[in-house]
């Protein structure tokens, strides 16, 4: 509280170089806040086109799955799905956003999901495999925008936490010790320059 603050001229050259900083500071924290909302709103676009991709390759897949499981028998199915060749690699790291650390992943596969026989099989699973293993590269970089915008969506909440409490919290509690300081500076100027024109009258 003001009251409390030692009404000095070294204070008040503390509280005014205090000040300035906060200002500094709440200026560039909202120059990031509208960077960081400026990447979410591209990631969020981003992650909206991907999963309206991925799910209509999704829903294709299942139902020509669907229709490819009743025209075979079930051992038959099991059999075709137990064992694949194909092997995926998927290599994470991360990328500077604004000072968050977002996923990069990147994805590599290698040889075939067709390891059955096809004399044995119906035409529509080759279909529905096929779809899957399209969307598997879909589905990984659906899974890093969504926990990229994750991440930036709790740094920007952060953010606006920060620059909320300089705005209306620390910065006006440093404007008022100012304030404060020099009404009672001014004060004793008036105090001491009265007493100065009274000794002087007392002197003539």
């Amino acid at each position: 509280m003001a009251q409390t603050i030692n009404p000095t001229r070294m204070e008040l050259i503390r509280l005014k170089g205090k000040l300035k900083m906060a200002k500094r500071g709440h200026s560039l924290l909202e120059e990031k806040l509208e960077g960081l909302m400026q990447e979410f709103l591209g990631i969020i676009k981003k992650t909206r086109s991907l999963r309206q991709e991925v799910e209509a390759q999704l829903g294709q897949a299942f139902q020509s799955f669907i229709i490819a499981s009743a025209d075979m028998r079930p051992e038959v199915t099991e059999e075709a799905l137990a064992v694949t060749t194909k092997q995926i690699q998927l290599q994470v790291a991360t990328k500077n956003v604004m000072s968050v650390q977002v996923p990069q992943f990147q994805y590599a596969e290698s040889g075939d999901f067709l390891s059955y026989s096809l004399a044995t099989t119906s035409s529509g699973l080759d279909t529905s495999l096929k779809t899957f293993s399209d969307a598997l590269p879909k589905i990984v970089e659906l899974a890093q925008t969504e926990h990229s915008a994750r991440l930036l969506s709790a740094e920007i909440e952060k953010t606006r936490r920060r620059v909320n409490a300089l705005e209306f919290v620390f910065v006006p509690e440093i404007e008022r010790n100012v304030k404060y300081i020099s009404s009672k500076l001014d004060e004793q100027e008036r105090g001491a320059l009265v007493s100065i024109m009274r000794l002087k009258e007392a002197m003539q």
